[in-house]
C-alpha cells in the first residue's frame, strides 16, 4: 500500500484516497467535441512518471495532483488543487 502525502493532513494510507484520472485527460468546458473525445478515450498509458488527480475522500476531502511513477509507485510531488488550477 502507498503512503500518500496529503498537503493538508500529512502522510496517510492509500485507502483514504480515491484515484480520479490523469491530468492530461481533463477536458476544458469549451473544448470542441472531437478534441474532448480524443482526450477522454485515446490517452497514453506511460510506464514512467505521470501526473494524476486524487481526492482525500476519507480525510480532508481535498483534491490534489500527485506526480507518481507508475511502475514503482514512488511519489515525487503532491500539491493541492482547486477547480481554477485545471485546464
Amino acid at each position: 500500500m502507498m503512503r500518500i502525502p496529503c498537503p493538508h493532513c500529512g502522510p496517510r494510507a492509500q485507502s483514504e484516497f480515491i484515484y480520479e484520472r490523469t491530468v492530461d485527460s481533463v477536458v476544458p468546458l469549451d473544448a470542441p467535441s472531437q478534441e474532448a473525445m480524443t482526450k477522454l478515450f485515446t490517452r497514453n498509458n506511460p510506464r514512467g512518471v505521470d501526473e494524476e488527480i486524487w481526492r482525500h475522500t476519507y480525510g480532508c476531502r481535498a483534491w490534489m495532483v500527485l506526480t507518481r511513477h507508475r511502475v514503482t509507485n514512488e511519489i515525487s510531488e503532491c500539491r493541492a488543487i482547486g477547480p481554477e488550477a485545471l485546464p
